[in-house]
């Protein structure tokens, strides 16, 4: 099933690349390289266009209300295989 109309997948990516973090939005997009969206319950939500969507949840949150757990995690796991919109690899999926 469809969550919602696939047209308007760059309207959001764009967004929550924008604003997802609230005052540290730009910090975190050099820092990740990945778009993502924070939750004021602990949870992050951060997507690779076309490749991969990332999650994770852990309170406790920093004072812009963005989970400091969920961040790290999700930063460890883009750092470590060299994911990010900024750092031009191209990614293979195989089959």
């Amino acid at each position: 099933n469809k969550v919602f109309d696939p047209d308007i997948t760059p309207k959001v990516t764009s967004l929550i690349a924008t604003v997802g973090f609230y005052e540290h939005t730009g910090d975190w997009l050099y820092t990740s390289g990945l778009p993502a969206k924070s939750g004021v319950g602990g949870g992050v939500l951060g997507v690779l266009p076309g490749i991969m969507g990332i999650a994770a949840f852990a309170p406790p949150l920093d004072n812009a209300g963005n989970s400091v757990k969920a961040q790290a995690a999700i930063k460890a796991f883009a750092n470590k295989l060299g994911l990010g919109i900024f750092n031009g690899n191209n990614i293979t999926i195989q089959k």
